[in-house]
């Protein structure tokens, strides 16, 4: 269900309107359109969304630490604060990274020469001599070099030769092999400022993990802050200025069942205020009201969009539909009551479980529970049939309710004939709500068609009968003459034409994409019995390691059959719901949740 909306008109004077803005989000239930006009050029608004990011890049780096935070109530300022030194301490660390890179760079060049004070290269320098170091290859490398240049060999590395040269400054040599340019320093000298500078990295590295055990919490309190901020320019930004700049005009909505909270606050106010109903093609935002159950499943919807102000929640109607088609899609009693087993084991053993994750965990609960109820149709449970087990009150349920695969198949074929029809006649219930019921009588006529037909085929009336045929001939008549009111007849019959090559074709596509229903139940059970013959067969003929490699191969073969049929089980029934049944519910959508504006 959707919950009735009021649209609210303000009329401010502009230099109340910031004042009144923040009046009106202390009371945090009036739902505004923000638009986009002026927010690019408003250099404020860029600079806090800038900041917004700043403060984000810092929580994710933080919490990238694996340090456990502190839980304390976060202070603003305080974040403010964190994201300075933070900021200053990202500069130091990336500063003493890059001199320790560049360090280590020079002890790769240094290190084929071996550790020496470049001190005795100065000494020799003022004496007039002047040393030179060369790289070259062993072919390059000529042995007159060590007469004429006082050429030594000082390493060898692979084919490469490492020597120097000692003359004269007038006899300096002009070789014509690669020159190394080394450090001043010496290699132990520089192998001690790289161990200076991680230690100075480490201090830094244990001042920002004392930020990500202390502040997180505070930087998400002054991110929290700016987002408002925010918020509240985009808010300042979305009024129209009217009479020369005097008046700002303001739109918004708010709950039906809270108007009467912002009509009091109004006329607090001595501003002027209209609230009225929604225009048809307003836009209006969209707040669910649906019972316990349903809320359950309100996530899902929100991964497809939500529905228009004007249509149909289609939440409460797929629900149990969700519910029963995950529940065949997984298929196994044993998978069932692990679900619901560890989702309860958790919920007891959570000390702080957050009220967005509650729901979710019910749903799993609740869709366990449904996999267990399915899973008693095949019998089986964790890749074995319950029903071969010569127990009397097993042996009864599998006369009452055990269903051979033919038996599924067709299940999953007569579940997907009802959702489509359910979803057709919901179709016709929008069209009604939206256009009128002469909207609605051309799907009325198809459900006429396709339900009677059901039923005769079903055998509960006689297939071509005089009450079939009734049924049938009233419904074409409906569906060719009147699928498109205020149209020529002719248009009217080629529409049904066409709507009649759509009907044959789709709709027999639409139901034959629920066999998925039996063939992922039938391949996970499969699968299941595959693991369980591995586990057995597998497992070595000695009394201690037979049973330790049986488990172990049973356990993690139903682990990954387990997140497989889950994920499977999942998606297929979204598919189902989003294509099929929405298709044919003549869902829309295209709505915008309902987000006061508020603190």
């Amino acid at each position: 269900m959707i919950a009735k909306m009021k649209k609210l008109t303000f009329l401010i004077y502009y230099k109340e309107y910031e004042q009144f803005l923040e009046k009106l989000r202390e009371l945090g239930v009036v739902h505004i359109f923000t638009k986009s006009q002026g927010a690019v050029e408003n250099q404020e608004l860029q600079d806090r969304i800038r900041l917004a990011a700043k403060y984000a890049a810092a929580i994710k780096f933080l919490q990238g630490m694996n340090v456990v935070a502190d839980k304390h109530e976060g202070d603003a300022a305080k974040g403010e604060n964190t994201l300075e030194v933070l900021s200053e301490l990202q500069a130091d660390q990336q500063q003493l990274v890059h001199k320790k890179q560049t360090l280590e760079k020079e002890i790769v060049l240094l290190e084929p020469w071996g550790d020496f004070d470049s001190g005795n290269i100065e000494r020799l320098g003022n004496a007039g001599y002047v040393v030179n170091f060369y790289i070259c290859s062993e072919k390059q490398f000529k042995d007159e070099w060590i007469q004429a240049y006082n050429a030594t060999v000082i390493n060898k590395i692979g084919s490469k030769v490492y020597f120097v040269t000692i003359t004269s400054e007038k006899d300096v040599p002009e070789l014509e092999v690669e020159y190394a340019k080394l450090p001043d320093k010496s290699l132990s000298g520089l192998k001690a400022s790289v161990e200076n500078l991680e230690k100075d990295i480490n201090k830094v590295d244990e001042s920002i993990k004392d930020l990500a055990r202390t502040s997180i919490a505070d930087l998400e309190v002054a991110q929290r802050k700016v987002y408002s901020e925010i918020e509240f320019s985009k808010v300042v930004l979305t009024g129209d200025s009217l009479a020369d700049n005097k008046l700002v005009l303001l739109e918004g909505w708010v709950p039906e069942v809270k108007s009467e909270d912002v009509k009091s606050f109004m006329d607090n106010q001595g501003a002027y205020y209209e609230i009225s109903n929604p225009a048809p093609e307003d836009n209006v935002p969209i707040l669910f009201k649906n019972d316990k159950f349903s809320r359950l499943f309100e996530p899902i919807i929100r991964l497809y969009m939500l529905p228009k102000y004007n249509e149909l929640d289609l939440t409460p109607f797929f629900a149990p539909f969700f519910m029963l088609f995950f529940g065949l899609c997984l298929g196994d009693i044993g998978y069932g009551a692990f679900m619901v087993l560890a989702v309860t084991i958790y919920r007891l053993m959570a000390k702080n479980i957050s009220p967005g994750m509650k729901p979710i965990l019910t749903l799993v609960q609740i869709l366990g529970a449904s996999t267990m109820v399915c899973g008693l149709l095949t019998g089986t449970c964790f890749g074995f049939n319950i029903y071969d087990i010569q127990v009397p009150f097993l042996q009864k349920m599998k006369e009452a309710i055990s269903l051979d695969n033919q038996q599924m198949f067709n299940l999953s074929l007569i579940l997907g004939g009802v959702q489509i029809i359910f979803g057709m006649m919901l179709k016709a219930v929008n069209q009604t709500i939206q256009l009128g019921f002469k909207y609605a009588v051309g799907t009325i006529g198809w459900i006429f068609v396709i339900l009677s037909s059901a039923i005769a085929f079903a055998g509960a009336m006689e297939m071509g009968g005089t009450v079939h045929m009734v049924f049938v001939i009233a419904g074409l008549l409906m569906a060719y003459l009147y699928n498109s009111p205020g149209k020529n007849v002719f248009v009217n019959i080629g529409l049904g034409l066409w709507d009649s090559y759509n009907m044959a074709t789709g709709l027999l596509g639409d139901i034959l994409s629920y066999v998925r229903l039996f063939a992922l139940g039938l391949s996970g059970g499969i699968l299941a019995s595959v693991f369980n013959s591995l586990a057995a067969g597998m497992s070595p003929d000695n009394i201690i390691a037979g049973p330790i490699v049986m488990v172990l191969i049973f356990v993690i073969g139903h682990s990954i059959n387990i997140f497989m049929n889950v994920l499977g089980a999942m998606v297929h029934p979204m598919r189902l719901t989003f294509v099929e049944f929405f298709k044919n519910s003549g869902y829309e959508g295209g709505g915008k949740e309902y987000s006061p504006f508020k603190k």
